[in-house]
């Protein structure tokens, strides 16, 4: 696939600056595949268009991952603890820093390559909320980006999917809930010219054995967004309920386990949007996201949300 099907035209304005003012007043973009139809509704209005499908969640939490660092002036991005409590991180000016020395709470220990460094970190991560470059305002409450149901500390964004849940939502969808920390994978813009021939590191990822087994068992299951909808596709090839996952869903992928997505309006040439393709159609797909814009949608982390039914 060339990665040029993955461009498309978006005016400016319409990225997100700020969450809505209530999580649930987004509105939602819905697609049945089945038929064609599409329907713009509200988030509030997500149970009306279910039909009894399992709802999954992922619950991993944002971690305070972007360290500013003073000499030389820069800064430090947690993206994973690692299993011998050192963590890995990206690092800039990365061509001026050195290994074995010490940048404000971290120790810088290995250069990994692509801007990758392994650091120890002083205590429990004391930065800022890592909010992705495109959204240029500070934002006043960090807790609108962690989903209400964040709870498993370690990843480096938010899924944004969830974003857009309140509690009172959630008691009426009972969902079930995985785990997948948000690293380097999500984010990392596509820059081969192919996109099979883009890489993935992979990504922490875990599922109690009761909560896969119902899942197995489910009739339908919606998949809150494209990390939960990694772990789900992992789990039904065999991987294990705890580990890493290099699972790259690009177009022409067969799904076991998910029937339905709901997901955010996606960054151009992002692995984020092949998945999206994968799922309901590389010209669906465009044929959405020409809608979304007309229909002046707001995009990307605080934008609003599209159900592929």
């Amino acid at each position: 696939m060339d990665i040029s099907e993955l461009d498309y035209e978006l005016p400016p304005e319409l990225i997100a600056q700020d969450p809505a003012e209530r999580r649930d007043a987004s509105r939602l973009l819905v697609y049945e595949r089945g038929t064609g139809a599409v329907r713009h509704r509200t988030f509030d209005e997500l149970p009306e268009e279910l039909q009894g499908e399992l709802v999954v969640v992922n619950d991993t939490k944002v971690v305070p991952a972007r360290i500013p660092i003073e000499s030389p002036r820069g800064e430090l991005l947690l993206l994973e603890r690692l299993d011998d409590g050192t963590w890995e991180a990206l690092a800039r000016p990365t061509r001026r820093l050195r290994p074995g020395r010490r940048y404000g709470p971290a120790e810088l220990l290995e250069h990994l390559g692509e801007g990758r460094w392994r650091l120890r970190l002083e205590g429990e991560p004391a930065g800022q909320t890592p909010l992705p470059p495109y959204i240029t305002k500070p934002l006043a409450d960090p807790s609108r980006y962690q989903t209400v149901y964040a709870r498993a500390a370690g990843s480096a964004a938010a899924p944004t999917a969830g974003l857009h849940f309140t509690p009172e939502l959630l008691a009426r969808l009972e969902p079930v809930r995985v785990t997948l920390h948000v690293g380097l994978d999500t984010f990392r813009p596509v820059t081969e010219c192919r996109l099979e021939d883009h890489r993935i590191h992979g990504e922490r990822y875990e599922a109690e054995p009761a909560t896969w087994e119902r899942i197995r068992a489910a009739e339908r299951v919606l998949a809150v967004g494209t990390t939960t909808v990694r772990v789900l596709e992992t789990l039904a090839r065999g991987g294990p309920l705890a580990g890493r996952t290099e699972l790259f869903i690009t177009p022409g992928f067969e799904f076991e386990r998910v029937d339905a997505l709901l997901t955010n309006f996606h960054l151009p040439r992002s692995t984020l949007l092949a998945l999206v393709m994968a799922f309901a159609g590389v010209e669906e797909t465009r044929r959405l996201y020409r809608l979304a814009v007309q229909a002046r949608y707001r995009f990307y982390s605080f934008g609003d949300a599209m159900l592929i039914l």
